[in-house]
Parts: structure tokens; sequence; C-alpha cells
């Protein structure tokens, strides 16, 4: 298995937005093939910032990869630009294959 995450700075007073945002958007993962999970985390509260995560399970590494190529990917990320007012910085992504489990 495969784990994919995006560490999201979020501006203070706007986490309410951020998270109708990913509420109620179309991700598009549905029956794309080797997803499991999508879960989207809430962290501390800094001074400048909200951390999120963005935490996505796949059946491998590869599955992950095909999905970035993809047209689903694509759709999923088309309108990513509209609330760059919400972030402080470009989100950090991180991948995580799985050791021991």
């Amino acid at each position: 298995m495969f784990i994919a995450m995006n560490r999201f700075r979020i501006t203070p007073g706007e986490e309410a937005a951020f998270e109708d945002v990913w509420r109620n958007r179309d991700s598009h993962l549905e029956g794309v093939p080797g997803f499991r999970e999508f879960k989207l985390l809430r962290g501390p509260e800094r001074e400048d910032h909200t951390l999120y995560a963005s935490h996505t399970i796949w059946e491998s590494r590869e599955a992950f990869e095909n999905w970035t190529k993809s047209e689903s990917f694509k759709a999923a990320h088309r309108n990513a630009g509209d609330n760059k007012h919400m972030y402080l910085g470009p989100p950090e992504f991180e991948g995580f294959d799985i050791a021991v489990g």
C-alpha cells in the first residue's frame, strides 16, 4: 500500500471555507483503479496558519502515480488555483510506502 499526503498551511480565519471546498468538491476518485480511502486531517493551529493534510490510501505507489497522469486527476485539480487567498504557500507533498502493517 501507498499513502499520499499533501500538507496545507491555511490562513487563520479561512478554516471553515477551506473545509467547505474539500467537503463539496468533486474528487473524481471513486472508481479510480487502486484508490482505497480519502481523509482531510486538521492539525495544529499556529500563529500564522492552521495545518491540514489530505490523506489518500492507494493499493500501490504505481496506482497513485497512474492516477496523477489521468484525466480524473486533471479534472479534480482543474480549479485548484481558485482559492489561493486561503493558502500560506503551496501544498507540500509527502508519499509513504507501508513498511510494516
